[in-house]
Formats: C-alpha cells, structure tokens, sequence
C-alpha cells in the first residue's frame, strides 16, 4: 500500500475519548469511578424533540433533503438567529451539517489555501488545530493564562497576526475554560479583524449556557462590516442535549455558503433527514427545555468552583458558561497527562489533561453530571491533591 495522506497521520488522538474510555472499561470492570470527561450534557433530549423524529420516521421522512438541509429548517434557523442574536440571515445563508464540529471542518477546508494561518487562542478545543491542519492551513496559538482569566487581549491578537492570516477561531462560552468575552472585547477583535480582512470563525455552540448574569453577544451582531466577515456556528447538541442526533449550521456570506454547499455535497451528501425535524422542533418549541437545565448547570457551576478553589496549590478562574471548569495544577509538579492518569487511576476520578487544548499546567472537568456525582469526585480529587503535595 502507497504512504497515506500525511496530514491524516498526523493527527493527534483525542485525549477526551482517550481518558473517557478509559474509565468506561474500569466501570466495566465494576470499579466506582467518578467521571468528569464527558463533553456532553447529561440531560436526555426532551420528548418533544425525540417525538418529532419519530413522528418524521412514521411518515417516511427517511430520503435524502436538499444538501443544506431542510427549507423549513432552513427558515426556523435565520428566525432565531434573528430573535435571540440579532443576526439577520437569510435561509439561503444558512447550511445544516453533521455537527457544529463538521461545520467547522468544512468552513476551513472552503477558506483555507496550503500555508494559511489560523489564529486560534489557547486554551482552545482540542479538534481546531486538527481540522486547520487538514485544511492545509496551520494554526498559530496565542496563549492566555490563567492570570488573565484565559483570555486573550486585542494587543496579543493584533501581534499575533502575519500576511498570511486569513481566519480567527473564536470560542465563547469557551470549551475547556467556560469563559466568556464581553462585547467591548469581541469589538475589539472584531474591528481587528475587519481592518486586516481576516475571516471571524465565531463558534457559538455554548451560547445558551452563560452564568452570574453574563450575555452572550454574537459577534456578527456589532456591525455590518463585522457581519460580513463572519462565520457564525453554532448548532443542537449542547443546548437541547442532542449530542448524537449529529446537527450543526452555520451561516455567513452567501458566495461562502455556496461553496460550502458545493464541498458538503460531495463528503456528507445532506444531514440525517428525521433529525433534522427533530432540530425544527427544538428551535420553535425547545427553550423551556434550555432554561431549565441551565438553571442546574448553574448550580452545579458555582459548587465545583467553591470545591476546587478550596484545594491548596489549586488556582482557577470562576467558569462563566458551558459546563467546564479549568484549574490550574502547576503547582503540584506533575505534567497534566500524568496528573489525570494518576488522579484515575489511585482515586478513581476521569478528568481530561490540559495538554490537549494547548495548556499543559490544567486539567479540564465537565460538571455535565449530577451534584452528588461532584461532590464525592472533588473530595477524591481533593485527596489526590493532599498525597502529592507531601
């Protein structure tokens, strides 16, 4: 057999699946574990949504849709981007894809050309350096500590940026940190990036969970310059706790849909046909759904921060959306893999090393669990901490 693609062989295997399975097998083997890996609410879709999948089912909604999805989703789409974003799509500059993580696979793959730079802020989510480097493109990190509430600021973004930059992963609320760029920020990038005519990719996914009286801003919502040079993404997974159902979109400039709409014709055909009735009916009817489990995600929020911040040696900004939280470990002397191998295997807690999103001094915990499943796995994760630190 021929070399394969040299792009494909270096990808890195993703360290959440990696430590998630992990401690699936040890649950297999009937060993208590306390899993905080999981990327995913753990909140069954609401039955309304499940209904409407199955009502298409029933009907013989089982053929192929128009490549970007069905014209009724389509249209559900642009009208909440204009009612909860401010964002003024048309349906036809919108395309539903496999997930907002095809999504933005297929955004970079239509906009980068070989050698392209992708300015992505670090910590980042583990799969865009990946996807840029298959694009062809080549991603230049940017690195905000947890001193600086892992943020970037304008002046890093604006050195950051060479002749060759032509797109901005932005990430808010941010997977792994949870936290939360504020409008005068995002203008501040956002003018940036108008001014040097580099594309916005603004991956909006968590956008629904924002904390202690927080508001998300969509960033092509700041102007029409800004609009036009913005990609917004966002999509049903986390919001409507619809991770498998596999439905994403994104919306922009029609000339870019276009042509997105050309590349996904010929890898994904169209998305899964019932879901997306499924997706019609989370956007028209899900929002009580939303609410009432950001209220918990909330609680849960504030209680893993009060537990870790009480850990000595443990430094961590207060997460202001998704459902992540980031501490910083560097002051117990192990790097993040050995520190999360460690911490699953002597107490029984999964959590995912920092080294995967760019930061090598954190782990990343999902409080996507119950309260009590927090509560027992910080006391384990306290007591970890206590050994080392002798």
């Amino acid at each position: 057999m021929k070399p394969l693609n040299r792009s494909i062989l270096a990808i890195e295997p993703s360290a959440t699946l990696a430590i998630a399975s992990r401690a699936k097998a040890m649950v297999k083997e009937g060993i208590d574990v306390c899993s905080f890996a999981a990327g995913e609410p753990d909140f069954d879709t609401p039955d309304l949504i499940k209904d409407a999948a199955i009502d298409a089912l029933r009907k013989g909604q089982t053929k192929y849709t128009p490549v970007a999805g069905l014209p009724d989703l389509t249209r559900a789409i642009a009208a909440k981007l204009k009612r909860d974003n401010n964002l003024d799509y048309k349906p036809e500059q919108i395309i539903v894809s496999c997930g907002a993580k095809h999504s933005i696979a297929l955004i970079l793959q239509t906009l980068c050309n070989p050698g392209d730079e992708v300015i992505i802020p670090s910590p980042y989510w583990l799969s865009y350096p990946e996807m840029a480097r298959v694009a062809g493109a080549v991603p230049r990190f940017i690195d905000a500590t947890w001193k600086q509430n892992f943020k970037i600021t304008p002046a890093q973004f604006e050195a950051a940026i060479t002749p060759r930059t032509v797109a901005f992963i932005l990430n808010s609320p941010s997977n792994p940190t949870g936290m939360v760029y504020n409008e005068s920020e995002l203008r501040a990038f956002a003018d940036l990036c108008v001014k040097h005519n580099i594309t916005i990719i603004s991956d909006e996914i968590y956008e629904k969970m924002v904390y202690d009286g927080q508001r998300h801003v969509s960033v092509a919502s700041l102007s029409p310059e800004i609009f036009a040079n913005t990609i917004t993404v966002n999509g049903f997974s986390k919001a409507y706790a619809m991770p498998g159902w596999r439905l994403g979109y994104s919306a922009g400039p029609l000339p870019f849909i276009k042509a997105m709409n050309a590349l996904q014709s010929h890898c994904a055909s169209a998305p899964n046909t019932f879901a997306q009735f499924g997706g019609i009916t989370a956007i028209e009817h899900g929002d009580a759904s939303i609410r009432e489990m950001c209220v918990a995600f909330e609680a849960r929020s504030n209680r893993i921060h009060q537990l870790i911040s009480a850990i000595p040696g443990i430094h961590c900004p207060k997460p202001q959306g998704a459902f992540y939280i980031f501490p910083n470990i560097a002051d117990f002397g192990l790097d993040s893999l050995t520190f999360a191998r460690e911490l699953l295997d002597r107490h029984h807690v999964a959590v995912v090393p920092g080294v995967a999103f760019g930061n090598d001094n954190c782990v990343r915990l999902s409080y996507a669990c119950g309260m009590a499943e927090i509560e027992k796995g910080l006391a384990r994760f306290a007591a970890f901490c206590a050994e080392i630190k002798k």
